[in-house]
């Protein structure tokens, strides 16, 4: 069972734990999706605004143009009065704005020449099939009309020309955080993020405020990247609530997993306590048996002998020895009649059917009594009980019978466990509304452990060579059931070798 509960234990750990590292990489992915998308997207739309006013340029120039032409058609200048855009055409256009930001080209001609030509093809093929201009058609069917060849010159153009344009102007901070989210939103991710575009592991002004480059998991993507794959700026993203977010997918999973395995636990834990519980009381209860029987087969066959004592006609004849004899039997009896009342009345205290009646009673003439029931005993044994009745107020709620047996219980203890001849102190004083009872002994006295289990029933310390002491471990049970029911308190302090002192609490009445 143990290693099968720590087998679950472990798997489950297991699985929690590849779990999340699965999630993790299935959260590196997304991201790397996510940037490659967002890169695409900037890429898309600055393609997209720049074709549109190159193509226009390019619509204008002849069929095999020079190169001096073509540079003077691109040639931008700048009217610092007013800001706007003056083409060497004379037209002024706001969409050309993406133009303004240099004024010398280097600009690969071939491959304007190339898209010059493949336009007056395209447009050849248009006008013979009766198709309308590729002007006329709206943006996005024109970008898709463009043929392979053809949007990759374009590509490679318009690189060269936005190249001369600051980064700041090319990506806006609104951008990238709308792609970001809109991105995050459609794989429904929730996520915060930081991001910073650097220019050749330079930081740029397209940053957000707390972006950092050393965060642990920093996602890179290049931006605006050539023909020949290579890119002059990075989009680094932090996802801030990665470990968040990662944790949350396997939450509900992980709470139910740990909430299943803590049942098993504490199953397995109170079935394997009441298996250590069960063979305790199966000793417990061998114990008793022994000693129970023990406690009878003497005054079983004391009675035995006596009876064939009696029998015989030369005791017969003597009444003397017939009256010690009947009188040996009757204790005997009295005796055997004790132990079988000790473990009825645990019995029906167990099951609560054990009707106490109490009334008022002075818990000093109760000890008074208590000590006359033992005191031959002790005589006999050469020892003492002193009396210390130091309590002014005596009146407790009681059943008289009940509450001196408890006394005479704890007083008979004192006197089996006393190697020597029995010294015993009893005191009484009043705390409060209550009164306190101490019943000191010097006898051989108790461990630590055997205090904590002195009540339990059957229970019963080795004594090591004090083999005359008998028992079954049910005076001191009664003793606390009894002091329970009178609502009050016991408890013992003892140290081996030195005696024990048994203290009982009882509610004053007034």
């Amino acid at each position: 069972m143990s290693l099968s509960l720590i087998g679950i234990i472990f798997v489950q750990g297991y699985w929690i734990n590849n779990t999340v590292e699965n999630n993790k990489e299935q959260f590196s992915f997304n991201a790397k999706q996510i940037l490659i998308s967002v890169s695409n997207g900037i890429q898309y739309r600055e393609f997209e605004e720049m074709f549109f006013p190159l193509q226009e340029i390019l619509d204008s120039i002849g069929e095999d143009p020079d190169n001096r032409t073509i540079r003077q058609l691109l040639d931008i200048s700048i009217d610092n009065t007013t800001k706007s855009f003056a083409y060497a055409n004379g037209i002024l256009d706001e969409d050309y704005k993406l133009f303004s930001s240099f004024v010398n080209f280097n600009i690969d001609t071939v491959k304007l020449k190339n898209i010059l030509n493949r336009n007056v093809d395209i447009t050849a093929q248009d006008t013979q099939s009766g198709i309308a201009r590729q002007s006329s058609k709206s943006k996005l069917e024109r970008i898709r009309g463009l043929t392979d060849l053809q949007r990759k010159d374009y590509e490679i153009v318009i690189g060269e020309i936005a190249s001369f344009i600051p980064i700041h102007r090319r990506v806006k901070k609104k951008e990238i955080e709308y792609l970001l989210k809109k991105e995050l939103e459609e794989r429904d991710i929730k996520v915060d993020f930081e991001y910073a575009i650097y220019s050749n592991s330079l930081a740029t002004k397209v940053r957000s405020d707390d972006f950092s480059l050393d965060y642990p998991t920093t996602y890179a993507i290049p931006l605006f990247v050539d023909d020949e794959g290579a890119s002059e700026y990075q989009l680094y993203v932090n996802f801030t609530g990665k470990k968040r977010y990662v944790l949350s997918t396997i939450k509900g999973m992980a709470i139910l997993s740990i909430i299943f395995t803590l049942i098993i636990v504490i199953a397995y834990s109170s079935a394997l306590s009441q298996l250590l519980q069960q063979r305790q009381i199966s000793q417990i209860k061998t114990d008793f048996i022994n000693n129970m029987t023990h406690e009878l087969k003497t005054p079983i066959a004391t009675i035995n002998l006596a009876l064939d004592s009696i029998k015989n006609p030369k005791i017969g004849g003597d009444p003397e020895k017939v009256q010690r004899y009947m009188s040996m039997i009757r204790e005997e009896n009295k005796r055997m009649h004790a132990q079988v009342e000790n473990v009825l009345r645990i019995s029906q205290l167990e099951k609560n059917e054990l009707n106490i009646k109490k009334e008022k009673q002075e818990l000093h003439d109760i000890i008074e009594d208590a000590v006359t029931h033992v005191s031959l005993i002790v005589e006999n044994r050469q020892g003492y009980i002193k009396t210390h009745l130091g309590a002014l107020k005596t009146t407790v709620l009681a059943n008289d019978s009940h509450l001196t047996n408890v006394v005479v219980n704890i007083l008979d203890n004192a006197i089996k466990y006393s190697e020597h001849e029995p010294k015993i102190d009893i005191y009484t004083e009043n705390i409060k509304n209550s009164i306190i009872l101490k019943i000191r002994d010097q006898g051989i006295g108790m461990s630590k452990v055997a205090q904590k289990k002195i009540f339990e029933k059957f229970f019963r310390e080795h004594t090591g060579d004090l083999h005359n002491v008998k028992g079954h471990g049910l005076g001191l049970t009664y003793v606390k059931r009894i002091i329970d029911d009178h609502h009050g308190q016991i408890w013992v302090e003892s140290e081996r070798g030195k005696g024990s002192t048994f203290i009982i609490k009882l509610p004053l009445i007034s």
